[in-house]
């Protein structure tokens, strides 16, 4: 039993991935499934869908593997935040689909509650922004979707959970209704200094209690699998939110220790210890895991658009064929020569959070190329970084001492050197990019004690490439300079 299988259920697929005593992948499965936008601003998923494409590639990984049930020590859970589901306690049968992070549908209430000025309190007890993005606006909006269902749920029929809880409660028949704390900290109704759920938030949001699942450790036993059959009888010993996994899965298990994700968006998770942080305004405190009882925070700040950048210029205005070509291509010119790029093209996320904001381009002259476009538009996710840990070394009183990296963008050379020498600290890409799923792998090894404590999980972690900062203060300085004032003047373009 030297082998962790670790679920990783993402927004657009499901995988799972056996991990050996060495911390290395044995085996992969992936299988997507579809989404759903009933209307603009709606995204759901069938929960039928969640649970069955774990469950196939689960059974996918154990064959490819050539192991059994026997062989694995623990299963760990790695899942997209938010994402809410309902469903009946008796035929574990969802009674709606699953309103996922993304949805806006709910932010019209958000707005009614910011207006009565309830997001301070808000703020204050959960730690994060009163937006749609999490969880309670969506469990709220679902209670009142069909006739009768918040009778139900008063009546203790009924059960909320995020995709962990969902699996949890699949994997088990029923037996375990659990979620972790930072799973349980991404929904605005747990209590972020008591580590438990909040009545004055559930008042709040109108949230039944009997409706919610056991607060457990993030690493654990917790449950047996008995579903699907061929890996009946493992322990179901971890769950974690996915940001939260990957910055277990980068090592980060100490205060100043950050991990940033470069995804469609950027995701940047920096470990705050055992004491609450206190974020700057626009960034968001949070549970980074809960072990023996003992919570860790993390404070996270996210912006929209990072390979978001590059796949406009490839697709929106055809200067690339594929997007890796965008590195030989920004690497052409020695610098943008003065060309700066906001990509607000959906507003500006942490830490401005302004929504008025628009995509905009300064600096162009008749020199101007593609090369420089591409060059700016690496600068702009690299800068756009910078901003988050900025605002969390200033609010936080946090201090990086080097950046850790993952996501697709991560493979990107100059752009991680652009990183390290706007931070000024070196920027470390690992071996291992699965940093998510390694995550819940190593800590549900933790619970089993296949690994005996984090510092074993250190020497595991792997070093692929270490970016040192190299251009000169007074070169990295001009070009924050440069970038603030852009992205001042890229704000309130838009006045509806």
């Amino acid at each position: 039993m030297t082998y962790i299988l670790a679920l990783d259920q993402g927004t657009t697929s499901s995988r799972a991935i056996i991990f050996d005593a060495a911390g290395q992948a044995v085996s992969v499965a992936q299988r997507e499934y579809p989404q759903h936008f009933p209307q603009p601003g709606w995204v759901e998923h069938d929960p039928r869908d969640l649970w069955q494409s774990q469950a196939q590639v689960a059974v996918a990984a154990l064959q490819q593997a050539g192991l059994q049930a026997r062989d694995i020590a623990a299963i760990g859970i790695a899942n997209q935040r938010e994402t809410t589901l309902l469903w009946d306690r008796r035929t574990g049968e969802a009674v709606a689909p699953a309103i996922v992070w993304q949805d806006r549908r709910t932010a019209g209430r958000c707005a009614e509650l910011r207006a009565a000025g309830r997001e301070t309190a808000i703020r204050a007890r959960s730690g994060l922004l009163l937006d749609p993005y999490f969880s309670a606006t969506k469990l709220a909006w679902l209670l009142d979707s069909q006739p009768g269902l918040r009778a139900r749920a008063e009546a203790g029929e009924l059960a909320f959970g995020t995709v962990d809880s969902w699996l949890a409660w699949q994997l088990t028949g029923g037996t375990a209704h659990v979620t972790d704390a930072s799973n349980a900290s991404r929904t605005l109704l747990y209590d972020l200094d008591r580590g438990d759920w909040s009545d004055k938030l559930l008042a709040e949001f109108g949230i039944p209690r009997a409706l919610l699942p056991r607060i457990v450790d993030s690493s654990g036993i917790f449950a047996e699998v008995s579903a699907p059959v061929e890996l009946a009888g493992i322990p179901l010993a971890a769950m974690i939110g996915d940001q939260q996994g990957a910055l277990a899965g980068q090592g980060c298990f100490s205060a100043g220790l950050a991990k940033n994700t470069y995804g469609t968006g950027c995701f940047l998770l920096m470990h705050a210890g055992e004491s609450r942080p206190t974020p700057a305004p626009g960034l968001l405190a949070t549970v980074a895991e809960q072990r023996g009882g003992r919570l860790r925070y993390a404070v996270e700040g996210g912006v929209f658009a990072g390979g978001a950048v590059v796949q406009w210029l490839r697709d929106g205005l055809g200067l690339l064929d594929h997007a890796a070509d965008i590195e030989a291509l920004a690497a052409s010119v020695p610098d943008s020569a003065g060309v700066c790029f906001v990509p607000a093209f959906a507003g500006l996320g942490a830490p401005h959070w302004d929504a008025t904001a628009r995509g905009s381009l300064f600096g162009l002259t008749r020199g101007t190329t593609r090369a420089h476009l591409a060059r700016a538009a690496l600068e702009a996710i690299a800068l756009q970084v910078v901003d988050l840990v900025r605002a969390m070394e200033d609010g936080g009183g946090l201090q990086l001492a080097e950046l850790r990296v993952d996501g697709g963008a991560a493979a990107n050379n100059l752009l991680l050197q652009m990183q390290a020498d706007l931070l000024g600290v070196p920027v470390v890409r690992p071996r291992i990019t699965e940093t998510t799923a390694l995550g819940a792998a190593y800590l549900a090894g933790l619970a089993v004690g296949l690994w005996p404590d984090e510092n074993i999980l250190a020497g595991l972690w792997q070093v692929d490439r270490r970016f040192e900062p190299s251009l000169p203060t007074a070169d990295t300085d001009a070009l924050r300079q440069r970038w603030q004032e852009a992205v001042q003047r890229s704000r309130g373009w838009a006045t509806t």
